[in-house]
Formats: structure tokens, C-alpha cells, sequence
């Protein structure tokens, strides 16, 4: 059945608000770092541009260090993922073992538990282990990821055993299908996964926040968020300034690969 011209303005109408609504914040932001602090709350269109806003982030906190901790942690994070992940779901998807079934239920139940509910049992272990305020103590809760063991188990379960056949024929070993196989064919489904993996990790807050004390092992949330309550007050333009700057390599990336994004999402059936 047609939607009725109304119900398609009311639809367009709703985006159009929500749309709104998320670039405001953002709009805001993009204004008052590029104008002197006398504009950050006067929307004047001749109010004169100025880069000094983000000078003054940039000496005013390591933000050098906090670049290179987020990227080290996010790399890490994701090639682990993608090791573990990997060898995970090929496994599960065609190996027969005993338990098979029970062990990837509880992989599933892991879907259902917000990481933050482990955050006072993740401390304990890293004080354990000596890991406090380290870039491996923010990955490593997070380096088996059940999402990721789910999403390509469900990917190699489509691949057809033909293939296995006809590569074990050529005397191709476990690994060398897993790799020269499996791996090709589930490439939309990495890519997609791996955007997804290095957004949230790029802005994880809270576990990050606990678990590092240091400029050494501070990510750029916690080093923005350090930042912002410190010393520079309320000084708006600033640190509109320093949340741009952090938040310009997710940005920049969505805009340039916007079409392989969404393609991605496509191609591997996410919703």
C-alpha cells in the first residue's frame, strides 16, 4: 500500500528534524573554534576566522601523545580482534567438536553484557596482572570480540564446502584455506567490522578513564576530557577546538570512504 502524500512530508519532515539536531552540536562546535571567544556565543557572519583556538589546544595539553596512544590502541585492539576472531568462527562454522553448541551459546551470551557491567572485575584482574595505566590494560578486555566471532562465524557458514574440497584436493592445509579461502570471500565483512571496531574504540571513555593515570597510556577521550576541566575553564572556543581536532580523523575517513562504508554494511547483511 502507497503512503499518502502527507505521511511521506511527515516523514521527510522527522529526518529533516533529526538531521538537524545531530549537525547542531557539531555546527556549533565547527563555529566556535574557528572564531576569537568574544564569538563563541554571537553569531555575527562577519566575525573574523581565526586558527589561534586550536594553538592554544595544541600547546595547552600532550595531545601529540594522546594521537599516538589512540592510534597504537585501536591498531592493536583490531589486529587481535581479527586473529582471534578468525580462528574463532572458522571453528565454530566447520569443525565438529563436542560442546560446540553450548561454547558458542555462551559466546551469544556475551552479546547480552554491556562491558561496563565488568568494569570493577576487568580492574581487579589488570591490578593483578600489573597492567594499570598501559595501553594493553584499555585493549585487552576487548581484543575477543563476541560480535566479531558471531558475525563472521555466520559469514564463513555460507561459504560452500565445495570449496574446502576442491582446495584440500590441491593439498592446501587447514590454515591455507582459512586464509586463501575464507578470508578473500568474507572481505566486506572485515571491512565493515573493522569500521565499526575502530569507531568505538577510537571513543571508549569510561574504561579508559579508570583503568590510565598517566599522559603515558591516555587515550584522546580521556586526555580531551582531562583537558577540558583543567585549567582552560570554560573557555569555549578552545575546547571546541581540541574536540575537533580529536574527532577529525573519524571524520575526515567517514566523508572520504563514506561509499565503502555503507557498501560494506550492505554487502554483509548488517541492519
Amino acid at each position: 500500500m502507497q503512503a499518502s502524500p502527507y505521511a511521506r512530508a511527515l516523514e521527510t519532515a522527522g529526518a529533516w528534524a533529526l538531521a538537524l539536531l545531530w549537525v547542531l552540536p557539531l555546527a556549533y562546535a565547527a563555529w566556535a573554534a574557528f572564531h576569537a571567544p568574544e564569538y563563541a556565543t554571537r553569531f555575527t557572519p562577519s566575525a573574523p576566522l581565526t586558527l589561534e583556538n586550536f594553538r592554544r589546544a595544541w600547546n595547552a595539553a600532550p595531545f601529540a601523545r594522546y594521537f599516538v596512544n589512540t592510534v597504537v590502541l585501536v591498531t592493536t585492539i583490531l589486529a587481535a580482534q581479527l586473529v582471534l576472531c578468525t580462528l574463532a568462527a572458522y571453528a565454530f562454522a566447520r569443525y565438529p567438536f563436542s560442546g560446540r553448541q553450548l561454547m558458542f551459546m555462551l559466546v551469544l551470551v556475551q552479546l547480552m553484557i554491556m562491558p561496563d557491567v565488568l568494569i570493577v572485575q576487568n580492574y581487579r584482574t589488570m591490578s593483578q596482572l600489573g597492567l594499570v595505566d598501559t595501553i594493553v590494560a584499555i585493549g585487552l578486555p576487548y581484543m575477543a570480540s563476541a560480535f566479531g566471532i558471531f558475525l563472521l562465524r555466520q559469514t564463513f557458514k555460507t561459504v560452500p564446502r565445495e570449496l574446502d574440497e576442491a582446495a584440500r584436493v590441491e593439498g592446501a592445509s587447514d590454515l591455507q584455506i582459512l586464509l586463501k579461502v575464507y578470508v578473500p570471500l568474507a572481505k566486506p565483512v572485515y571491512v565493515a567490522y573493522a569500521l565499526v571496531s575502530i569507531s568505538y574504540h577510537w571513543n571508549n571513555f569510561l574504561w579508559p578513564l579508570i583503568v590510565t593515570n598517566t599522559v603515558g597510556s591516555r587515550p584522546l577521550t580521556v586526555g580531551l576530557q582531562v583537558f577540558s576541566s583543567g585549567d582552560q575553564g570554560i573557555d569555549w572556543s578552545v575546547i571546541s577546538a581540541a574536540t575537533l581536532m580529536t574527532s577529525a580523523p573519524l571524520l575526515l575517513a567517514f566523508l572520504l570512504f563514506q561509499r565503502q562504508f555503507v557498501q560494506s554494511f550492505m554487502r554483509a547483511g548488517i541492519r
